[in-house]
């Protein structure tokens, strides 16, 4: 949370306590026919907005009916575009004018904006002294506005913001199983974009969400009683931001409207980009595969600014992918394949735009990007398919730059600093040591919503590196952040975990895995092991110390300039070793590298069992992916912590000394933010017996 939030919920005044009551509630707004509230579709001219009226449904026959006013600077505001038809199909004018009434109209007494940034997509503009610009028509575009410092624009009642006009005359050109883009006639003569006043500053907080990845309607349930919950209890308030970097659901877009609603609770604007399974998946041609991103939230890419912030949200996602992609080897999956596939690339109008834009932000301005694929990943360093093909020119046009990389896709958190390499980035895509950091920002979703339940009755879900699902969130002091992770239902306290490694772990790691890399039809369809079947792992015996006993820390957001350090009781402290320095090394894996915290969790699952004698069928167990069903006996989830760039391990001492012993491990990251842990373990000469005893009881030995 922000130093300078307080808790609660962020809505205040009666338009936000409306909001707040009726936070589940679907909201509808009534206004004229004339007027759209469709995202990207603005207001038409002529209408006076003012006259609308908010209509809040509590699903019976009465409503609360509310008149539309201007909001006060810390309010939602809705509102959009002024579109006004009879174009000449060349060129589109307008002007980026300050809307004090808050109508979303342009008056005469409404000033322009000048010196404002106005895109179609391709080519970037300046707005005049007086606010106006004009950009060419292209035949399929997304026309914006870019958000400038010290100002917003509107959103809509899901506060998605308003800032962009879709064109594309005939829609999409193919029928999609999601609708598409309906079509949207001759370009218009003018597109007006209303902005209001921040007075937020330069200070401001961010959450980033990667892969909420919901497939099912229980899946955003999940969503909504984990990070959103969490999300609203932080007390953000209107100046900060949600973003989205992509599969925000998995692959059922009816869903995406659901989502963004779910979200709105949080009260804040809600930036996203699209991810490979937020797509029209039916798509043939790349021109039409984010229509109904397009049509649902607004542009699949590009700018808005806050405080000293330029955020460029990228499309990097390339589907079908084809001809163009084979540029890079091992792509040719986009040709070879029967099905469609998808490649990580940034097309090339986008690129050009990129430019366009880039050579008109100031250098002193920081830049961050956000998108779905990584340029880079630790994860997948060896993969030809999930990392940015054109990385290396993105990197390129900001040399020199303060810059930033958020992305998703991989369900890993990784913080990689400037200078971090691993093998595989630079024979896959060009890359060597970085120029600035790159964070993939984890997964809201965690390893895709599996798991067993936790008390909040939110999955475990433990991520493919056994961090927790969560939301990084970034708080911006002018071009200054820092970045810190919350791991959602934990309490918001805790930054890593820490467990013993030892011998009787290590065999039981190893079994496993040796079982779940047998193909399933050649294996016993029960584990050979279960988490209960690991001996106490915090409790140790001389054989054990002398064979190798490893504490090992899982720094959940940690990077090469984190440190650890342990002592036992009141010990020396010593320091914890990094598993992987990211100096061009490949990703090292098995139980030496694996998390022992999160694998006792991943590689027992009792989910699976769950059944019912009257309940429905598809309950029994559960369901994950699309539809994929998880039953049978307990068994491991489907992603296990084998690897990381942010496990840290020291081997304990062998001349422990028999007892009860507090081992206290203490990282501090690059902003000197410390996170302690303790972890209370006994050693013993004999290991004591597990379970009840018997024979005590029947006279068999004596106490």
């Amino acid at each position: 949370m922000s130093p300078r939030h307080t808790a609660g919920f962020p809505f205040v005044g009666p338009f936000r306590a409306a909001l707040f009551l009726l936070a589940s509630t679907p909201l509808a707004f009534g206004v004229p026919e004339s007027v759209s509230a469709q995202s990207g579709a603005g207001v038409a001219a002529g209408v006076d907005a003012s006259s609308a009226y908010a209509s809040f449904s509590l699903g019976g026959p009465s409503a609360v009916w509310l008149p539309a006013v201007a909001p006060t600077p810390d309010e939602p505001w809705i509102a959009g575009p002024e579109v006004v038809p009879g174009g000449d199909g060349r060129m589109i004018r307008g002007v980026v004018f300050e809307d004090l009434d808050g109508d979303g109209l342009r008056s005469a007494q409404e000033p322009g904006v000048p010196g404002v940034l106005v895109s179609n997509g391709l080519d970037v503009v300046r707005t005049d002294g007086d606010g106006r610009y004009e950009v060419p028509v292209r035949p399929d575009m997304d026309l914006f506005v870019v958000q400038p410092a010290g100002w917003r624009v509107p959103t809509d009642q899901r506060l998605i913001p308003q800032f962009s006009y879709t064109h594309k005359p005939d829609g999409t050109t193919e029928s999609l199983r999601f609708g598409g883009l309906p079509a949207t006639g001759p370009a218009p003569a003018e597109v007006n974009f209303p902005l209001r006043r921040s007075h937020g500053g330069d200070r401001f907080t961010c959450g980033v969400l990667g892969d909420v990845q919901a497939y099912s309607g229980d899946e955003v349930g999940q969503f909504r009683i984990s990070a959103v919950t969490d999300l609203v209890e932080m007390g953000l308030d209107y100046e900060d931001c949600l973003l989205y970097v992509g599969d925000v659901v998995g692959d059922d877009l009816a869903l995406l409207d659901r989502i963004f609603e779910v979200g709105s609770a949080v009260g804040v604007p809600q930036w996203a980009v699209p991810g490979n399974h937020d797509l029209d998946l039916d798509a043939t041609l790349e021109e039409n595969a984010a229509d109904t991103w397009r049509r649902i939230w607004g542009p699949a890419y590009y700018a808005f600014e806050q405080g000293q912030v330029t955020f460029i949200g990228l499309n990097n996602i390339v589907f079908p992918c084809g001809e163009a992609d084979l540029a890079l080897p091992g792509r040719e999956f986009c040709v070879e394949d029967d099905g469609t596939r998808y490649n990580v690339r940034v097309a090339e109008t986008q690129m050009q735009w990129l430019r366009n834009l880039v050579a008109q932000t100031p250098e002193d301005r920081l830049i961050v990007f956000f998108h779905h694929g990584p340029f880079v990943s630790f994860m997948d360093a060896a993969s030809p398919i999930h990392q940015t093909d054109n990385a290396p020119e993105i990197h390129a046009l900001v040399e020199g730059r303060e810059a930033l990389s958020l992305s998703g896709h991989t369900h890993t958190l990784e913080n990689h600093a400037p200078g971090q390499h691993f093998q595989g980035w630079q024979e896959n895509v060009g890359v060597g040591p970085l120029p600035f950091r790159h964070m993939v920002v984890g997964a809201v979703s965690g390893n895709w919503w599996q798991g067993d339940f936790n008390i909040d009755g939110d999955v475990q879900s433990l991520q493919r590196m056994g961090a927790p699902k969560g939301v990084l969130m970034l708080e911006f002091q002018g071009s200054d952040y820092r970045e810190w992770y919350h791991a959602t239902r934990l309490g918001g306290q805790r930054a890593q975990w820490v467990e013993l490694k030892t011998p009787a772990f290590r065999e039981w790691f190893e079994t496993l895995q040796a079982w779940r890399g047998t193909p399933a039809r050649d294996r016993h369809p029960v584990p050979p092991l279960t988490v209960h079947d690991l001996p106490d792992p915090r409790l140790l015996t001389p054989e054990d110390l002398r064979a190798g006993v490893e504490v090992a820390a899982n720094v959940w957001v940690g990077s090469v300039e984190t440190r650890v350090e342990a002592r036992i009781n009141d010990g020396p402290s010593f320091e914890l070793r990094r598993t992987q320095e990211g100096a061009g090394e490949a990703p090292r894996i098995g139980v030496d590298f694996a998390d022992p915290f999160a694998a006792q969790r991943q590689l027992t699952v009792g989910r699976f069992a769950f059944q019912s004698r009257q309940g429905e069928a598809r309950a029994q167990g559960y369901e994950a992916y699309r539809g994929r069903t998880f039953q049978g006996v307990a068994q491991p989830q489907t992603a296990v912590a084998d690897r990381s760039m942010r496990l840290w391990k020291a081997r304990l001492p062998e001349d422990l000394p028999e007892g009860v012993h507090v081992l206290t491990v203490t990282s501090t990251d690059r902003h000197g933010a410390s996170a302690t842990d303790h972890l209370v373990f006994e050693v013993r000469n004999e290991r004591p017996a597990r379970f009840w005893r018997h024979d005590v009881w029947e006279g068999q030995t004596t106490p």
